[in-house]
């Protein structure tokens, strides 16, 4: 075990930045013990590794231990993980209600964990699908093809997502027993024969790390910022195309559901940080009231 503490110059609620990095409920990278502890299995550059992290708030400190070959790496990071290179200091709140969210959360972070892959994967299997059919393929492609985190991170169950290699050898019937539909295992597939050119975007500017990100085909705009949200902290990357961001931004702010195009439009005075509008809607738990038809899950599917 490799242990770090830290002393974030804010107060640090770990478990709320690092729930960014979440797939659903039950996502088996990913455990909460009562207290709020939280432990992470991640795929670094230099391995895997199970992290542990919890804050100590008497002290002011985050308390982080990490057990593997990539534990190394990732305590080095944990300052950006837990949103250390946010910079809220150009945000123009503009409408007195974003100036009021942002007062009651202060201390809200973007986390950047500098793994593309990690959040690609997860991006991609959510594409056009339902919440429950997207996290449900996540868990099945894990247990399937990960391996267990290394450590205590075995004990409690804990998984790391398949390598790259595996996914490129995935049988096309082995992606339709897990309900992830052609389209979406072959943009996986296709992401997984270029995935050390894609960690390399990490280094770029957000731009260009979107450019590339979307030249592999079967990444979208929806998807790219997906991932620049989680992987390169990007505070301008906005979820377009999201069944419910446009609307409940929309409606949050102005009374009225937008569509894509009248988001756009709405939030350029924002740019570079049109992100942070979307963040802080979410924060305050704004949406519009769910009385329309609901997307279902798909049924053709074969069962796995």
């Amino acid at each position: 075990m490799q242990e770090r503490v830290w002393r974030p110059d804010w107060p640090c609620h770990p478990l709320g930045i690092l729930r960014q990095h979440r797939h659903g409920a039950a996502d088996p990278t990913f455990r909460i013990d009562p207290d709020g502890t939280v432990w992470r299995g991640i795929r670094t550059p230099h391995g895997p590794v199970t992290l542990r992290v919890i804050a100590d708030a008497a002290r002011g400190e985050v308390v982080a231990s990490a057990w593997g070959p990539g534990s190394e790496w990732v305590l080095e990071s944990l300052p950006a993980l837990l949103g250390a290179e946010d910079d809220w200091s150009q945000f123009e709140p503009r409408l007195p209600l974003l100036a009021e969210i942002r007062r009651r959360h202060p201390h809200a972070r973007q986390s950047r964990s500098g793994l593309v892959m990690e959040a690609l994967v997860p991006a991609i299997i959510e594409q056009k699908v339902t919440g429950k059919e997207a996290f449900a393929g996540f868990r099945a492609l894990v247990h399937r093809f990960g391996e267990r985190a290394p450590g205590p991170g075995a004990e409690r169950k804990l998984w790391l997502q398949p390598t790259p290699e595996r996914l490129r050898a995935i049988a096309s019937w082995e992606w339709l027993r897990m309900h992830i539909d052609p389209a979406r295992s072959r943009a996986v597939v296709s992401v997984a024969r270029v995935a050390e050119s894609l960690e390399r975007t990490v280094t770029v500017s957000h731009d260009e790390a979107d450019r590339r990100l979307r030249s592999v085909p079967g990444v979208g705009v929806w998807t790219s910022a997906e991932v620049r949200q989680r992987a390169h902290g990007d505070p301008d990357a906005v979820s377009f195309g999201d069944y419910h961001v446009a609307k409940d931004v929309g409606w949050a702010l102005t009374g009225s559901e937008f569509d894509d195009a009248r988001l756009e439009e709405f939030l350029e005075p924002w740019r570079p940080h049109r992100g942070r509008v979307v963040a802080l809607v979410g924060i305050a738990g704004l949406a519009r009231p769910r009385h329309g038809p609901r997307m279902a899950p798909r049924t053709h599917l074969p069962a796995g």
